[in-house]
């Protein structure tokens, strides 16, 4: 049976990192699933790698369409951003993996069934958190700390213990490991 390996993570828990440190490791029958946003893209991500950016009418379009699994919508400083995945076609011989939030799993979970979502949970002290958004946000153009300050603070209703707690297949990594653990305990839990 295939399974849908979902990362997740608060703000600066390593997520990115993580997922693409897993995905050059080369697992032939890993599949990315790559998220679709409406935010800016930030300084060194990549249309179609990071995010598949689009505008708010593309967004429509794919509601339109039926294709949109599920979507968070985010009251940002800069204004309203939208992330959201679309349905992808399962081969029985694959496995897939991608980044989203817990409630972006749950959705997931729906459209898929419990059996074949795995929740990967990238966890990391706060203070470290902080840290790494504040120095993420600093490199670039124009950096927004309010932002980070939401971010932070609404992490902590979005990651709340009902709603990690209510996934069948759930694993931990502790991210403030060195990389290579990290890699190895992912290891363990691709298996």
């Amino acid at each position: 049976m295939s399974r849908i390996f979902c990362i997740v993570g608060k703000s600066a828990s390593g997520k990115d990192t993580i997922y693409k440190k897993i995905l050059s490791s080369h697992c032939a029958n890993l599949i990315p699933v790559t998220p679709y946003t409406t935010r800016p893209m930030r300084t060194g991500e990549s249309d179609g790698v990071d995010y598949n950016f689009v505008n708010e009418q593309q967004l429509r379009d794919f509601e339109r369409e039926g294709l949109v699994i599920e979507k968070r919508k985010y009251f940002t400083i800069q204004g309203i951003w939208y992330y959201f995945t679309l349905k992808f076609d399962i081969a029985d011989d694959n496995d897939y993996i991608l980044i989203t939030t817990l409630d972006g799993a749950i959705s997931i979970r729906e459209q898929y069934g419990d059996d074949m979502v795995h929740i990967v949970y990238l966890v990391i002290d706060d203070k470290t958190r902080l840290l790494r958004c504040i120095d993420r946000e600093s490199k670039q153009h124009n950096p927004n700390y309010m932002e980070v300050c939401r971010r932070f603070i609404a992490d902590e209703k979005d990651f709340c213990d009902e709603k990690i707690n209510s996934f069948k297949h759930i694993h931990y990594i502790d991210t403030s490991l060195d990389v290579e653990t990290c890699l190895k305990k992912w290891e363990e839990i691709y298996g």
